[in-house]
């Protein structure tokens, strides 16, 4: 019987590269797969990993319909054993539900990958419907690590390298990288204590200067 998987983690955990390294190894297998995303960095219909790796992808925007597009492809003779869907936090609610009919009416595989909550802490609906639908739910063992080394939980926007906390909830932007510009929109991510204090390298390293200072609020 097919499965409803999902995988999630903060942003910089390999979540897209794992998302990469399943539908090769399924198509390895001799499997026939789609690959879906939804507003990756790397741009429209793009399945991308910070690493380099990127292949094509079907673009999910808020009309897409999974059902349907399923149905279409089976009824004109295609194959589907399994979907790898990324950035599936970006998905809607129905979206999910789709999917979660998918498995368990054509038996296909479905394996999500995303992150649990926004810049707020909050939770994604898509992932949140996820959670409370998915057969298995997978926490990615790639932790990624805050500025202070503890293990990052919280995912941090930055504008014009101040961290914020009110705004569109999805705006594309990537991790800042300490050996690259910083840029106009970015991500970092923290540990708890230093996302409420809203505690960026850049804060700190500016503290860190100001001995004087306590690094926070």
């Amino acid at each position: 019987m097919a499965d409803l998987n999902f995988y999630s983690g903060t942003m910089d955990c390999g979540k897209s590269t794992l998302a990469l390294q399943m539908d090769h190894n399924h198509r390895a297998r001799g499997r026939v797969g789609r690959v879906f995303t939804s507003h990756d960095r790397a741009g429209e219909a793009r399945l991308s990993s910070r690493l380099g790796l990127e292949v094509p992808a079907v673009e999910v925007d808020d009309t897409f319909h999974f059902w349907h597009y399923t149905v279409d492809e089976l009824t004109q003779g295609g194959r589907i054993d399994y979907f790898v869907c990324d950035e599936a936090q970006f998905y809607t609610t129905d979206q999910i539900e789709q999917l979660a009919k998918v498995v368990d009416e054509l038996d296909i595989d479905v394996f999500a990958f995303g992150i649990l909550t926004d810049f707020r802490t909050r939770l994604f609906p898509g992932s949140s419907r996820l959670t409370e639908l998915a057969d298995r739910v997978h926490t990615l063992q790639v932790e990624a690590l805050c500025w202070c080394g503890e293990r990052a939980t919280h995912n941090a926007r930055t504008e014009d390298g101040i961290m914020v906390t009110e705004g569109d909830v999805i705006v594309v932007g990537d991790v800042d990288r300490p050996d690259e510009p910083e840029p106009t929109v970015g991500y970092e991510v923290l540990c708890r204590r230093h996302h409420r204090r809203r505690m960026t390298v850049q804060r700190a390293r500016a503290a860190a200067m100001s001995p004087d200072v306590l690094p926070f609020d």
